[in-house]
C-alpha cells in the first residue's frame, strides 16, 4: 500500500515538460485558486504564465508534494527514479505506450515494469492517464478543461478513463465532486488503493467507483471493510462484460455463470452498490450525498398529475422499491390539508387547489413524508422559460424536509427540467434535487439495497490450472464425503438386483448425458440388459430413481479467475438454460446469505410450496449447496468447477442426480 495522501493533496506542484497541456495545467491551478506552491520544470528555461521554469528537478526548492511528467515514456522512467531518490510524495504519469500499447509494442510492458521499479514506495498514477482535481483544496494536476468547483464536502469519483472522468466534471446535476481522479493504466497504485486513501479525508461523502476490471482481489477487500467501518458507501459502474469464466463451459454453470456473474456476485459481497450507467451512478452518489442512505426501499410520489402519478407506479415497478399504501394517520392529514375533492392514494395526485399556497403545499405533502417512508418524491418540472411561478414548490420542498426529518427528493421527470440554481437551492435545504424520474428511481432502489459487505473475504482464484473431468461416481463419491445426499449406484446389472428399481442408466464419460442419449430413465429390472448394451460409452451407471420430487435445481461453482468462485444456485435441469433463473454468489458464503438468495429466485414459490403444493425440504437443499462450496474451499488451490444438475428437492431430502467436478491433479 502507498501512502497516496501528499500527491491527493498537495501544498507544492511541479509540472514537468511543456506544450499546451502545461500551460493548461498552470491556468487550471490559477483558475481554481490553488494557493500552495507551483513550479515548473524544463531544460529551455520556459515561462509560462508568469512562471519562470527551472531546468531540473535538482533545480526545485524542496521535493515537490505532487508532480505532473509531461514528457514522453522513457524519459518518464527515468524522472520517476530522481522523484523517488528524492522523497517526492508522488507523481502523475501522462505519457502512453506502456501496457496498453503491448499489442502494438513488445517493449510496452517491460516499460511499464520498469516504471513500478523506478517508483519503489513513491505512488504513481497512471501511466496513461491525466491524473486528478481535488476541489477541496483547489489543487490539481489536470492537462484540460474541467466542470469542477470547489467544494467543502462531496463524493469522490476515481475512473480509468480520463475521457469518461472530464465528462463527468461537466455534469450538471448538482453533484458536488471532491475528488475527480483518472487512474489510467494503474501499473502501481490501483483504484482501490487510491479510494483507501480518499477514505482518509472526512469531507469525502461517497465514494464512486467507474470499473473496467478489479485486478488483485486483495485491496478491494480492504477498500470494502474500511468504508464499512468508516461509514462511507461505495457504488460502482462495473463495466466490461468478462468471459474469463468461460474459458471452458463444460458445466451448465459455467455458461450461467460466465460474463457478469462473478463481477456482480463480487460487488454485492464487497457491499458495494451498483449502477449500470452513468445518470444513475451520479444520482445514486447525490442520493448518499445528501441523505447518507435510506433505511426502507419503500417510496411516497407526490404530484400534481395523474399522469405523473402513474408514470412513477410504472417506472418502479418490477424493482425492489414499493409505494406502500396510505395508513389511516396519512389520510386524516391528507383530508385536512386538501378537502374531499382529491383522491386519496400513493402515488399521490394532490391536484392544483393549493399551488402558489407554500404552507397550505407543506401541509399536503408532509404526511406523505412519514417514517415508513424510505424516500418522498416530488415531483415538479421546472420551465426553462420561467420558473418564478414554480418557487413555492421549492420552498414547500424544503420545509418538508425539515418538518419531517425524513428523505425527501424533487424530482423532475426529464433530466434537464431541473435548472442547476434550483438544485443548489435545493440541496442547502437538504433536499435532493433529482434529474429524471429513470434515474430516480433507479437510484433509490441502488441506495436502498445497498448490501452489507460480508464478513468472510472472497476466496482467491489462485493461478490458473488445467482440470480434468472426473467421472460420475467418482465425482458423488467425493461430494458424498462432505454431506451431499446420492442415489444408491451399482456399474453391473448382477449387483443391480440389490437396489430397488426403477432405475436410471448413464452411459459414463459425457458432461451432457441428455444431449448425448447417455441416460435413459425408469428402467425396470428386465431392461436393464437391453438398455446398457443400446447406450454410448464403454461403461455405464445404474442408479436407483430419485422419486418425490417437487423441483430440480442446479448448484454450481466456477472459477473464474477475475473475481474468485462464482457458486450458482438456480432452476435446475434439461431446462436450465433455457430458464436462467439463477442468482450467484462468492464462495465462501454463509448458510443465512444461501437461504436468502433462494428467495431471489422466479422459482422460490415452489420452493416454499405453491398453490397448495408441499414445500421442499429448504434445510436439505441448502445443506447440499454448503457440500458443494465446502468441497471447493477444501479444494480451492486444484478445482476448476463442480455442478450438481440436477439436485432432486422433494418435502423430505435432496438428492444429486448427476455431478460433475474438474480438477487439477495433485502436484507431486
Amino acid at each position: 500500500m502507498h501512502d497516496i495522501s501528499l500527491l491527493l493533496r498537495p501544498r507544492s506542484i511541479a509540472v514537468v515538460g511543456g506544450g499546451a497541456w502545461c500551460d493548461q495545467i498552470v491556468l487550471q491551478c490559477q483558475k481554481f485558486g490553488f494557493d500552495g506552491d507551483l513550479w515548473l520544470v524544463h531544460p529551455k528555461g520556459i515561462v509560462v504564465r508568469g512562471i519562470a521554469s527551472v531546468p531540473t528537478l535538482d533545480d526545485l526548492p524542496s521535493a515537490p508534494d505532487a508532480v505532473f511528467l509531461g514528457v514522453n515514456r522513457h524519459v518518464t522512467v527515468q524522472l520517476v527514479s530522481e522523484l523517488a531518490k528524492m522523497e517526492a510524495g508522488g507523481a502523475v504519469c501522462f505519457a502512453s505506450g506502456f501496457s496498453e500499447a503491448a499489442a502494438e509494442d513488445d517493449d510496452a510492458n517491460d516499460l511499464q515494469a520498469q516504471l513500478v521499479d523506478a517508483a519503489g514506495a513513491m505512488p504513481i498514477l497512471g501511466p496513461n492517464c491525466y491524473g486528478f482535481i481535488n476541489a477541496l483544496d483547489q489543487a490539481l494536476l489536470w492537462p484540460d478543461q474541467h466542470g469542477c468547483v470547489a467544494v467543502d464536502r462531496g463524493v469522490a469519483i476515481l475512473t480509468q478513463s480520463s475521457n469518461i472522468a472530464i465528462n463527468l466534471t461537466m455534469q450538471q446535476r448538482g453533484l458536488p465532486i471532491a475528488y475527480m481522479v483518472a487512474c489510467g493504466n494503474m501499473a502501481q497504485t490501483s483504484q482501490a488503493e487510491v479510494a483507501m486513501g480518499l477514505l482518509d479525508d472526512p469531507r469525502v461523502t461517497a465514494i464512486g467507483l467507474h470499473i473496467e476490471g478489479f485486478g488483485d482481489l486483495g485491496p478491494w477487500v480492504d477498500l470494502a471493510r474500511r468504508a464499512a467501518e468508516q461509514g462511507v458507501p461505495l457504488i460502482a459502474l462495473k463495466v466490461g462484460k468478462s468471459d474469463q469464466a468461460q474459458t471452458a463451459t463444460v458445466s451448465h454453470t459455467a455458461s450461467l455463470a460466465g460474463s457478469d456473474a462473478g463481477a456482480n456476485a463480487l460487488l454485492h459481497k464487497l457491499g458495494i452498490g451498483r449502477a449500470h450507467d452513468l445518470p444513475t451512478f451520479l444520482e445514486a452518489l447525490k442520493l448518499l450525498h445528501c441523505v447518507g442512505g435510506l433505511d426502507a426501499a419503500t417510496l411516497s410520489s407526490v404530484s400534481c398529475s395523474g399522469g405523473e402519478a402513474s408514470l412513477a407506479a410504472d417506472t418502479a415497478h418490477g424493482t425492489a422499491l414499493g409505494f406502500p399504501p396510505l395508513n389511516e394517520g396519512q389520510k386524516k392529514s391528507l383530508r385536512a390539508a386538501l378537502g374531499p375533492m382529491v383522491a386519496l392514494s400513493n402515488p399521490l395526485d394532490y391536484n392544483t387547489y393549493v399551488w402558489r399556497d407554500t404552507a397550505a403545499m407543506t401541509a399536503a405533502w408532509v404526511p406523505m413524508a412519514a417514517p415508513h417512508i424510505g424516500l418522498t418524491l416530488l415531483i415538479v418540472d421546472y420551465p426553462h422559460t420561467d420558473a418564478a411561478d414554480w418557487v413555492c414548490a421549492t420552498d414547500a420542498a424544503i420545509a418538508v424536509r425539515a418538518q419531517s426529518g425524513r428523505p425527501v427528493a424533487v424530482v423532475s421527470t426529464l433530466p434537464e427540467l431541473m435548472p442547476p440554481d434550483v438544485a443548489e437551492r435545493l440541496m442547502a435545504g437538504g433536499v435532493v434535487p433529482m434529474n429524471g424520474l429513470t434515474e430516480a428511481i433507479a437510484a433509490a432502489e441502488i441506495v436502498a439495497c445497498l448490501p452489507a459487505a460480508s464478513p468472510d473475504a472472497p476466496l482467491l482464484p489462485g493461478r490458473d490450472r488445467l482440470g480434468e473431468t472426473l467421472s460420475e461416481p467418482e465425482a458423488k463419491a467425493r461430494l458424498a464425503a462432505l454431506g451431499l445426499r446420492v442415489p444408491k449406484q451399482c456399474n453391473s446389472i448382477e449387483d443391480a438386483q440389490a437396489l430397488t428399481a426403477p432405475f436410471a442408466v448413464k452411459g459414463v464419460g459425457f458432461a451432457h448425458k441428455s444431449e448425448a442419449g447417455a441416460v435413459v430413465l425408469n428402467v425396470p429390472h428386465s431392461e436393464l440388459s437391453s438398455v446398457t448394451q443400446a447406450l454410448p460409452g464403454e461403461a455405464f451407471l445404474i442408479e436407483e430413481m430419485v422419486t418425490g420430487t417437487l423441483v430440480e435445481m442446479l448448484v454450481g461453482v466456477v472459477r473464474d479467475p477475475a473475481h474468485g468462485f462464482v457458486l450458482t444456485i438456480g432452476a435446475g435441469g434439461v431446462m436450465t438454460e433455457i430458464l436462467q433463473d439463477t442468482v450467484s454468489l462468492l464462495v465462501p458464503s454463509s448458510e443465512t446469505v444461501v437461504k436468502q438468495s433462494l428467495t431471489q429466485l422466479r422459482i422460490h414459490p415452489l420452493l416454499i410450496g405453491f398453490r397448495g403444493k408441499p414445500a421442499v425440504d429448504l434445510d436439505a437443499l441448502v445443506q447440499s449447496i454448503m457440500a458443494v462450496q465446502a468441497y471447493v474451499i477444501a479444494h480451492q488451490d486444484r478445482i476448476e468447477e463442480v455442478e450438481i444438475n440436477p439436485l432432486m428437492c422433494g418435502s423430505d431430502a435432496a438428492v444429486a442426480a448427476d455431478a460433475l467436478i474438474r480438477i487439477a491433479p495433485e502436484r507431486n
